[in-house]
């Protein structure tokens, strides 16, 4: 398989620049800057990218690389730090920039492989307060801006070019054709990167390391557990067990669908384990979000680890840890790999052949182009994040079966009208809370003091920010009017506009 190696100078769009290498069809991973140059030469990687980063080159306790890369005759780019990175190893000058530029700045090139199909004169988006004062020996301009003399430079005989901006965001009007270029016209990739073979490769992998033996995979009915359930089930049949832990903290009927759906869909052993009453008794009279959250995750693995020593002979563990789980950022003297997201110590009597990872080189998106491929119900692929204490964490106080039960009325009105006028594609994320606050209100001519519901929304490209969605107001008239006339105990509706920052998506 053809790859592109990501090196990681601590740039914020490391990951963003490997997902737009994969949506031109090659192979991409990212690694740190500390990656021995022995390990990249092994890697026959066809091509190089130098991240961004916070630093400057000319700080020596900045990250740095080995010059030799430079030398091994594999075509490189490099992106913003790494632009300047290039021309501090080949001994140009970098200098603290006269005038900053950040944002979209208009950009001009003069010609060269990687700006093949790209106007003259086009909007990038900058963020730097470095600049290249001197090119190094052998290198040439071939991009500049009003107030950036070296905005893009080459030296072709090496294979070597370098832009000041970031092509990998949107904003860069042409950013997506030049990186094409420097993979196909510089690099010389075919393009063999398709979820299709990763399907066909995956599957053949799983039967050669798992054989006989059997698997045991915590499904939590979310996408990622979702579709590792579904290549393990292709691979290897009934020998996986998906164990399932409801808690009773989940969405109205979302246990019931999972179990239909991987009951139904897949060849597997699928054991179901309600426990909504012990998660109950632990949480009674807790209020404090984080003790909340602690409880619901130390209880849950008690059951499910409960369950896993019924299941007599034990072969693997599986789990749907996906890439952005696995990779180091690079930063600092941080060690290589990052401990996995949904990565739990095992108890001390139970003893697995070793743990599988069947989605450990996928991102979010192609997880779901995955799972879509696999028959899995949208309903699942494209279920919105969903924190793991589930509505625990969206009911403020106390919880209790009946406000467990309001709440999940509640979200049902407010997602099947979202899915009814189609407003859903519209939102990253939307969701009703429970802040445990009555209100008066009159009904039937009644007095009533009842629980109020927030509504919550969002628009986010990448939930680092987020901006609260300016829903049409028939749309909201319609989802108070049907939840304060379909469900029980709420007699007012409110709705959330704080962007995050100051706020965060969830308000615990």
């Amino acid at each position: 398989m053809e790859k592109i190696l990501v090196l990681d100078f601590g740039g914020q769009y490391n990951q963003l620049i490997a997902r737009r290498v994969r949506d031109h069809r090659v192979y991409a991973e990212i690694l740190p800057y500390t990656t021995p140059i022995d390990v990249i030469k092994e890697n026959n990687y066809k091509g190089i990218i130098f991240t961004g980063g916070p630093n400057s080159v000319f700080d020596m306790s900045s990250p740095h690389y080995t010059k030799e890369i430079l030398d091994i005759g594999v075509p490189i780019l490099g992106i913003c730090y790494g632009c300047q990175l290039i021309a501090w190893m080949g001994d140009g000058e970098v200098k603290t920039a006269p005038v900053s530029e950040y944002g979209k700045i208009e950009f001009e090139h003069k010609g060269s492989a990687i700006f093949k199909n790209v106007p003259e004169k086009s909007v990038v988006w900058m963020s730097h307060t470095d600049y290249i004062a001197t090119p190094p020996q052998g290198f040439e301009i071939v991009g500049t801006t009003a107030d950036c003399p070296c905005a893009a430079m080459q030296n072709v005989s090496k294979g070597i070019y370098a832009v000041q901006f970031h092509p990998e965001v949107t904003h860069s009007q042409f950013g997506s054709q030049m990186l094409y270029n420097f993979i196909y016209e510089v690099c010389g990739c075919k393009g063999d990167w398709v979820m299709d073979n990763f399907i066909e490769n995956t599957v053949e992998r799983l039967r050669e390391q798992i054989g006989d033996k059997k698997v045991i995979l915590g499904l939590s009915g979310g996408v990622d557990s979702s579709v590792a359930a579904g290549l393990l089930s292709r691979a290897v049949g009934n020998q996986l067990t998906c164990v399932f832990v409801d808690q009773g903290l989940m969405r109205k009927d979302e246990g019931d669908f999972v179990e239909k759906t991987f009951t139904s869909l897949f060849d597997m052993n699928f054991v179901r384990v309600n426990c909504a009453d012990a998660f109950l008794e632990k949480l009674e009279g807790v209020t404090d979000p984080e003790d909340k959250r602690k409880i619901i995750g130390t209880e849950f693995y008690n059951v499910f680890w409960n369950e896993i020593r019924k299941q007599g002979e034990l072969g693997y563990f599986a789990q749907g840890t996906i890439y952005p789980d696995c990779i180091e950022s690079g930063k600092g003297d941080a060690d290589v790999i990052k401990t996995h997201h949904n990565r739990v110590g095992m108890p001390d009597d139970i003893e697995f052949l070793g743990v599988i990872e069947p989605l450990c080189d996928l991102f979010k998106d192609e997880v779901r182009r995955v799972g879509e491929m696999l028959g899995i119900p949208k309903q699942l692929v494209w279920r919105q994040p969903f924190p793991g204490p589930g509505l625990g964490v969206r009911i403020i106080g106390e919880i209790t079966a009946d406000k467990i039960k309001v709440l999940q009325e509640a979200d049902w009105v407010l997602r099947d009208e979202m899915a009814k006028n189609g407003y859903e594609k519209n939102l990253a994320q939307f969701f009703c809370v429970l802040p445990c606050v009555k209100t008066v209100g009159v009904m039937g001519d009644h007095r009533t003091y009842d629980h109020l519901v927030a509504i919550r929304a969002v628009t986010t490209d990448d939930f680092m920010t987020a901006d609260w969605a300016r829903i049409p107001y028939d749309i909201l008239a319609k989802v108070s009017n049907r939840i304060t006339n379909e469900v029980e105990h709420v007699n007012r509706v409110v709705y959330d506009i704080t962007s995050k920052p100051p706020g965060t998506v969830e308000w615990l």
